[in-house]
């Protein structure tokens, strides 16, 4: 007799375990809100707006071209500057020892947790038309140019994204096996052909990836496009005024600029991929190389360079400490005078924005590790047929600026069977959406390094498998759950982009209002809730960090 198989053994699917249903149930989540509000996107730029389709009208009116060429021309020059000073103090930081390298290392890192919201305010604070410099220049007839536009974009930008590049080419520079680069050294190559021969090759991967981040963060940037960008037209900024225009949002225009920008994000992951692929090379983790020690003039001169960048990218964590202590009239700022009236008035009248930040990044947490540890266990552990798709499919808002996120929700709850619009909801959803690449990264790290024996020994003494999952396997993924959790807070309560495009009513958060005040030009006010929101993000990071000695910044696979 011949046996029939079941439907779900030809998937490889074992269908009396409760894996495979996990699978299913976390597809059809990602699915429901992640793909088809992409897809709702996608499909709006070909509906009609204006009497047209939406490609129609934005090919027909040259902001918007120009928009695409503003866009893709701040993320290529970002990026470009990105890497004229990640890559070399990465290089200069695992190469060389000189006075103040601890600091210099280890500081880059401080700019991760601060907002770009509050980056952009503090820029403004310090050069802006009312700044701090700006005014002390003017009264010794210096005239700074103007920092709307392209210079201030692209500085601060620059900024607030170099550190991305510097962290991955430091961690493959580090990872390099030093005994390539000597064994062609001794075959008479000189030490900086070597370096081009040998090095760059097997740390290119790791830079055009970066280079790719900061490209994908660039073009989908909204809360320094917004303020800064004066009369640049960029596509994050036309997006969303067309969602929210005073005159009524077009859906189709919405869609198709959206589209424009996830287009844009494709291509460059395409063209990284073909550029890494014709250069790829794969080398066995080895002896990294001894930092040479520079002393006297040469190490005092290099460590002041990368002590400047450093200084430079702090700026915003020393100006907005300064801004929120400063007594300000309106959109005036008395510099030198102190008062503690911004900090009382966010405490005693206008608190909602802190409570609302807490309570939905805290829930959008607490959902947002619970899937990402189950998707990361299916993936890394309970493979089948189903979950390189949950894994595609988990790492897809990494191309997502927050912009199209906040769209497709929009698009697809704001009626019909679950509409969600107008509550705290489609916050947590978006905040959900948005960092679950965060959560699933950090959990499956965990993951490969814990061995099927143990938990195949568990389920051999009769503990069932879910069981296991929980007793056993759990426990060793600890770790790793509370960096993810940490690192997906930190991230989740600085969300602006998705966020401002959901909210309806009471339910600002600090970012939102943060942004609103900027608008106003009230800095002071601004400032103040500036310094709360680094604070809500500094102190989970303290305590994981120095209580349960978690690394959050570690390489993770």
């Amino acid at each position: 007799m011949t046996a029939v198989a079941a439907p779900g053994s030809r998937l490889g699917l074992d269908l009396r375990s409760p894996w495979p249903w996990l699978t299913l149930a976390a597809l059809a989540l990602l699915v429901v809100f992640l793909l088809m509000p992409l897809g709702n996107v996608l499909l709006g730029s070909f509906g009609r707006g204006a009497g047209r389709s939406g490609w129609a009208l934005v090919a027909s009116d040259p902001k918007y071209l120009q928009a695409v060429f503003n866009t893709v021309l701040l993320g290529a020059v970002v990026t470009l500057f990105a890497l004229l000073i990640g890559v070399p103090l990465a290089w200069f930081t695992a190469r060389f020892d000189f006075p103040g390298k601890g600091i210099v290392a280890v500081l880059p890192l401080v700019t991760l947790v601060v907002p770009e919201v509050i980056a952009a305010q503090t820029w403004l604070m310090m050069v802006g038309n009312n700044g701090l410099v700006t005014r002390a220049l003017a009264e010794r007839d210096i005239a700074l140019p103007s920092f709307y536009g392209w210079t201030g974009l692209v500085t601060v930008l620059t900024f607030t994204y170099y550190t991305y590049v510097y962290i991955g080419t430091l961690a493959a520079i580090r990872g390099f096996d030093v005994q390539l680069e000597e064994a062609a050294q001794s075959l008479g190559t000189s030490p900086a052909a070597s370096r081009w021969k040998v090095l760059l090759p097997v740390v290119l991967p790791a830079i055009a990836a970066s280079a790719l981040l900061v490209f994908t963060l660039v073009v989908g940037n909204f809360a320094v496009a917004m303020v800064l960008s004066n009369k640049v037209p960029l596509l994050s900024v036309l997006t969303y005024q067309a969602t929210v225009s005073e005159v009524g949002s077009d859906p189709t225009l919405q869609s198709t600029l959206a589209t424009l920008s996830v287009a844009i994000v494709m291509l460059a992951l395409w063209a990284q991929r073909r550029v890494v692929a014709r250069g790829r090379r794969e080398v066995v983790q080895g002896r990294g190389a001894q930092p040479q020690r520079l002393a006297g003039g040469r190490g005092a001169l290099l460590g002041g360079a990368a002590g400047l960048v450093v200084a430079v990218s702090l700026l915003p964590v020393a100006s907005i400490v300064v801004g929120a202590f400063t007594a300000a009239r309106g959109p005036v700022m008395r510099w030198g005078e102190w008062t503690t009236a911004h900090l009382e008035r966010v405490f005693t009248r206008a608190i909602d924005p802190l409570l609302n930040t807490l309570a939905y990044a805290a829930i959008a947490t607490a959902i947002g590790i619970t899937l990402a540890v189950l998707i990361s266990y299916l993936v890394v552990k309970k493979r089948n047929a189903l979950t390189p798709w949950l894994d595609y499919l988990t790492a897809l808002p990494l191309a997502l600026s927050g912009t199209v996120i906040g769209i497709g929700l929009l698009m697809s709850f704001n009626t019909g069977w679950l509409p969600l619009t107008g509550t705290g909801a489609i916050i947590v959803l978006a905040y959900v959406v948005r960092r679950l690449p965060f959560g699933t990264r950090n959990a499956s790290s965990t993951l490969y390094n814990i061995p099927d024996s143990i938990e195949e020994a568990s389920i051999s003494l009769g503990v069932p498998p879910v069981r296991t999952f929980f007793r056993v396997v759990l426990p060793l993924m600890a770790p790793a759950i509370v960096a993810a959790a940490v690192l997906t807070w930190t991230t989740t309560v600085a969300e602006l982009s998705a966020s401002i495009i959901v909210y309806s009513g009471d339910r600002e958060t600090m970012p939102i209002r943060i942004f609103r005040l900027i608008d106003s030009g009230l800095m002071a006010q601004a400032s103040a809730y500036g310094l709360l929101l680094i604070a809500v993000i500094v102190v989970p990071i303290a305590v994981a960090t120095k209580v349960f000695r978690i690394d959050l910044f570690a390489s993770r696979s």
